[in-house]
This record gives C-alpha cells, sequence and structure tokens, in this order.
C-alpha cells in the first residue's frame, strides 16, 4: 500500500535522527501529515486509535533506538501532533527510569527480572508490569583485524575470546575455524558494555546455551566474563571497536552497518552462517514463549542453542515495559496507539533499518496484549 512506502522512505531519516541526538523526539513538519488518518490506524490484527495525549516518554535500550526512531515517525505520520520522547540510556536505566514513574514505559532487551517485578507493579498502581516484544534486533559480532575482511567464529570460540582463554587471533583455535586465512597474531582485545545493557544480557544467554562448557561464567545486564575493555552504549562499543585494533565487540546490528564495520560469521556445527535478514529471522522462528497471558517474555533458548541450518542464533527480542492497567486515561490511550502502530505498520520499515520485523506469532500476541491493556 501507498503508506507502507512512505514508512520505507522514512526509514532513512529516521535513522539520521538516531544519531544526531541522544533522545528521539518526534517532528511536526506538514510532510508528517501526508497519508495521515485523524482517527484510527488500521493494521493486519487491529486497530488503534489516536487518542491520549500528544507525548510520551520512554527511556531505555539502545539496541533499539534505531527502530524507536522509524516508530515514532510513523505514529506521528499516522496521528499528527504525537510523538515519544525516547532517551536511549541502556536497558538497566531504562527498567529503573520506568520503576521510578519518571517515564512512560522502558525500552529493554531483556524482561524485567524477579526483583523488579514486585516494584514495577507498584509503579502500575498494583497491576502487573507486561513486558512487550517490539522487535527483534540481530547482534553482530564486530571486529578490527585489517587484511581478514570474513572470520568465521563457533559459540565454543567466542566464550572463550570473552573469557580470555583465547588471547591472540592466530590460537589454533581460530585458524581451525579460519582454514587458509592468515590470521595475524594480534592480542584479542574483548570489547563488552560498561553500563547494564540487555545486549549483554542476551550475548551471554546465548553463550551458556550454545557453549555451556566453555561459558560459566552467568548471564546478566552486566558483563561476566573478567576480560576486555568496558564502553558505554553501543555507540562506544562502536567506536572503541574502531579505534582498537585486534578488538572484538558486539552490537545490534544496524549499528555495525551504519558503522561499517565489519562482522563475524557464525558455525553452529550445522554449516557457517552469515548475518543477514534472512538468516536471523530463519533463527527467530525458534522463538516462543514462556508463559500464556500478556506478559510476553521470550523463551530465545531454542534458537541460541539451535543448528537449523542457514539459521543466525544470536538475535535478541527487544521490549517495551508498560503497564498492564494503572495509566492516566490520556497516557493509556497514547501508549495503546503507539505500540499499536509500531507493531503493525510500524514494522514494514525495519529490516532496512538492520532489524527483524516480528513473527506472525509474535505479532498476533502483541496485539492481543495491546487491545487489553487498561
Amino acid at each position: 500500500m501507498r503508506l507502507d512506502r512512505q514508512v520505507r522512505a522514512l526509514t532513512v531519516a529516521a535513522l539520521a535522527l538516531a544519531v544526531c541526538g541522544a533522545a528521539v523526539t518526534a517532528c511536526g513538519s506538514d510532510d508528517n501529515r501526508r497519508g495521515a488518518s485523524p482517527a484510527t490506524i488500521s493494521g493486519p490484527t487491529g486497530t488503534a486509535g489516536c487518542g491520549g495525549k500528544n507525548g510520551l516518554t520512554a527511556e531505555g535500550s539502545t539496541a533499539q533506538q534505531n527502530a524507536m526512531s522509524l516508530f515514532n515517525q510513523v505514529w506521528g505520520q499516522y496521528c499528527p501532533g504525537k510523538g515519544v520522547s525516547y532517551n536511549p540510556t541502556g536497558s538497566g536505566a531504562g527498567r529503573e527510569q520506568f520503576i521510578a514513574g519518571h517515564v512512560d514505559f522502558a525500552g529493554a532487551d531483556s524482561p524485567l527480572v524477579a526483583d523488579q517485578i514486585g516494584p514495577a507493579a507498584k509503579r502500575c498502581d498494583g497491576n502487573p508490569a507486561w513486558d512487550l516484544p517490539l522487535v527483534f534486533g540481530p547482534v553482530a559480532l564486530v571486529y578490527n583485524l585489517p587484511g581478514v575482511p570474513r572470520l568465521v567464529l563457533s559459540s565454543d570460540a567466542l566464550a572463550k575470546v570473552f573469557s580470555g582463554r583465547i588471547t591472540v587471533w592466530n590460537d589454533p583455535i581460530l585458524a581451525a575455524l579460519n582454514p587458509g586465512v592468515a590470521l595475524p597474531a594480534t592480542k584479542v582485545v574483548p570489547i563488552y558494555r560498561a553500563d547494564s545493557s540487555g545486549t549483554t544480557d542476551n550475548v551471554q544467554k546465548y553463550l551458556t546455551a550454545a557453549a555451556p562448557q566453555s561459558w560459566t561464567r552467568g548471564v546478566g545486564t552486566e558483563f561476566q566474563g573478567g576480560v576486555g575493555e568496558g564502553a558505554t552504549k553501543s555507540a562506544g562499543v562502536i567506536q572503541a571497536v574502531r579505534a582498537t585494533p585486534g578488538a572484538i565487540g558486539y552490537v545490534e546490528k544496524g549499528f555495525a552497518d551504519q558503522a561499517g564495520l565489519p562482522y563475524a560469521l557464525i558455525d553452529t556445527g550445522n554449516g557457517v552462517v552469515p548475518l543477514t535478514n534472512d538468516t536471523a529471522n530463519k533463527g527467530i522462528q525458534a522463538a516462543g514463549f514462556v508463559a500464556d497471558g500478556n506478559d510476553l517474555v521470550l523463551d530465545l533458548n531454542p534458537m541460541y542453542a539451535g543448528q537449523q541450518r542457514g539459521s543466525y542464533p544470536l538475535v535478541l527480542a527487544t521490549y517495551e515495559i508498560v503497564c498492564s492497567k494503572g495509566y492516566d486515561a490520556d497516557t493509556s490511550a497514547a501508549v495503546k496507539s503507539f505500540l499499536g502502530v509500531a507493531a503493525t505498520t510500524g514494522q514494514a520499515g525495519l529490516a532496512s533499518a538492520g532489524y527483524v520485523p516480528l513473527t506472525d506469532k509474535v505479532k498476533g500476541r502483541l496485539v492481543t496484549a495491546i487491545n487489553a491493556m487498561q
């Protein structure tokens, strides 16, 4: 449809907004009004209105920053005058700010953990907070090895790199994964997120599931490897990898593509898999839900540990953490409107921004949950 083409055209502009400043806000230009509906947003699985307050606040994941820019543009096109001010401070900070009541919702690459569920419910006037997956983000293993345009890693090798047991790039384990490649004797420098990061959590969950004998350091939003150099936010990881010969780090694919950094292929044990939108999409087909209901925490372990041919296993789900009930009426209507747009037509431009759109299975459950919010 015509509006879907406009959504794709907006992607470049949205990405430009994401890299121009920390907070993402809507622009009220006349261009945003073309093709807009003044009342409703129709999607393949439901309809969302344009009611509620004009401005929402959100904070959290840097991995979803570019997606939020795109969603914000699309929401402003459907509902002129509306916008989200999104501050990409990291998943941990986003959850904290949501629980404290300082923002309307949080963006996080990991759902609420056990000791946050009670405080989040208190923030929601005694009602549960829900984790709603809005986009999938492939994680790129970016590296700085001049003269090595193609690098293959396995989960076992990556676990040993991030725990300090592989210290040089011409290590025999890496050499065996890269036959015919002249790997240098350069020191390996792991670059990890120094801030509380859902991307870190997902990488460590992947290593735990795919290489349990080699990665025994645990999971969580704080890096557990004990080696390397820390960098703040995704942009900091990009800068550190670019500036450090021998460095390797992890960021959402869109950031790697913007920076022009190479990223590794993964040997899953059933073939070598490059990171592309198609291979990541194949990977997320294995994802399921932890439980029934509208708190949509995903079980990604089947993807992380899977060995399906042609399936890229390191993909994160990035959530919006919202109150199921407990907002004032204007905030509730606006949050539902924004999420309704993002979950349906907003998915159209994600692939060109380095993300993977929601599967039909996830989208159906998501729209049901959005409609159930009060």
